[in-house]
């Protein structure tokens, strides 16, 4: 991947410079694979549905509109079986990259599709989709969750909630929000956060009966643990655990995702033996 680089996740939808020194346009082209993904635990912790839904997004500023070759892992099967070389719900093989089916952009050339998994394609103007796909098949999710909900006392419970990132460490996401429902005889909560973190915050949403825990920053492999305590306003005669949750979270992850999709190689028509573009390959994972 010559002339690709990395790129910090908050320019994930902004051209870093668009414009050369003495005000010429620079030449760039930026592929972003953004997945959200859908995940539900049980509340023993077991994954009981998880989709990823996912978008190959281009923009190109490349004048004279050069070809494009967008090289997609070798690995990758579509669906689970089918014979038609044209029809893309089809597989080639038991990959390590299962997609449930995908569709592509007009102006995507799939000829080698089939044969390396290459589209070829020349960029209209501005921003566009170059591949949709979805993806139901067993991925690891990047956070676990876990929760606790315990008595403690006469008109008092308490609520330990853990969170931990499942990737790597040199992997951080941002903007994690947590959320969780709680019985609608609520009348206070009380948090206390592991001494010495910064960047959280935590709140109690007395109208909607909603505890909120924010974290600005989330390093991977790093587990968090929030303790809530409760004060009801009349005596428990309902069970609590019934009455509170589902918890639930959204999150953004710059430079990582989770299907395991990449762009291998991205190549552009040579027009000159000195014309070189910037290449920016970037990756998202949102929660849906």
């Amino acid at each position: 991947m010559q002339g690709t680089k990395r790129m910090p996740g908050t320019a994930i939808t902004k051209s870093v410079v668009a414009n050369e020194p003495g005000g010429r346009k620079r030449e760039e082209i930026f592929v972003d694979i953004i997945e959200k993904i859908s995940v539900t635990f049980s509340s023993s912790g077991y994954i009981l549905t998880s989709e990823i839904d996912g978008t190959i997004q281009m923009k190109s500023y490349l004048t004279g509109n050069p070809e494009i070759r967008l090289a997609l892992n070798e690995d990758l099967s579509i669906g689970r079986g089918g014979e038609s070389a044209n029809d893309y719900r089809s597989s080639y093989g038991s990959g390590a990259v299962i997609l449930d089916d995908c569709n592509f952009h007009e102006s995507v050339r799939l000829d080698s599709f089939d044969m390396d998994r290459t589209l070829a394609l020349v960029p209209p103007d501005g921003e566009f989709p170059v591949m949709n796909y979805r993806m139901t098949q067993e991925f690891k999710p990047p956070f676990h969750i876990n929760c606790l909900i315990e008595e403690a006392g006469h008109l008092k419970a308490e609520v330990i909630l853990k969170v931990r990132a499942e990737f790597p460490s040199n992997i951080t996401a941002n903007t994690v929000v947590l959320e969780m429902p709680l019985p609608k005889y609520t009348t206070r909560a009380s948090f206390e956060l592991e001494p010495g973190v910064t960047g959280q915050r935590t709140d109690f949403k007395g109208a909607n009966k909603k505890l909120e825990w924010d974290l600005e920053k989330f390093v991977g492999g790093v587990e968090h643990t929030l303790r809530a305590k409760l004060t009801f306003s009349q005596e428990l005669h309902a069970n609590i655990i019934k009455e509170a949750g589902p918890v639930s979270m959204t999150f953004t992850i710059p430079m990582y995702n989770v299907s395991r999709l990449q762009v291998k190689y991205l190549q552009i028509a040579k027009k000159s033996s000195s014309y070189n573009p910037y290449r920016w390959v970037r990756y998202v994972t949102q929660a849906n």
